[in-house]
C-alpha cells in the first residue's frame, strides 16, 4: 500500500533572498509547469497562497466572460 494519495503532494520550499521559491519537481510534473511558463499567484491572508496555471485561469476567466455575454445559455 502506498503512502501517497493520487493527485496529492506536499513539500517544503525555502524562500531565497529575493523572495523566490522553487516549485518542487513532483508538483511541476503534476501540473505540467515548464520553464518559462507563467503562473498566477493568489493570496488570502487567512487561507494562504495558491499558485495556478495561468492558462487554466485564462480558460476559467473566458468562461465567465462568455456566461456574461450569454446569461441565459442561448446561442
Amino acid at each position: 500500500m502506498s503512502d501517497k494519495l493520487e493527485g496529492k503532494s506536499m513539500s517544503v520550499a525555502k524562500v531565497g533572498e529575493k523572495g523566490q521559491i522553487v516549485i518542487p519537481k513532483e508538483m511541476r510534473d503534476m501540473f505540467n509547469i515548464k520553464p518559462g511558463d507563467t503562473v498566477l499567484v493568489l493570496a488570502d491572508k487567512e487561507r494562504g497562497i495558491a499558485i495556478l496555471s495561468n492558462e487554466d485561469y485564462m480558460k476559467f476567466a473566458q468562461s465567465i466572460f462568455n456566461a456574461q455575454n450569454n446569461p441565459l445559455g442561448h446561442k
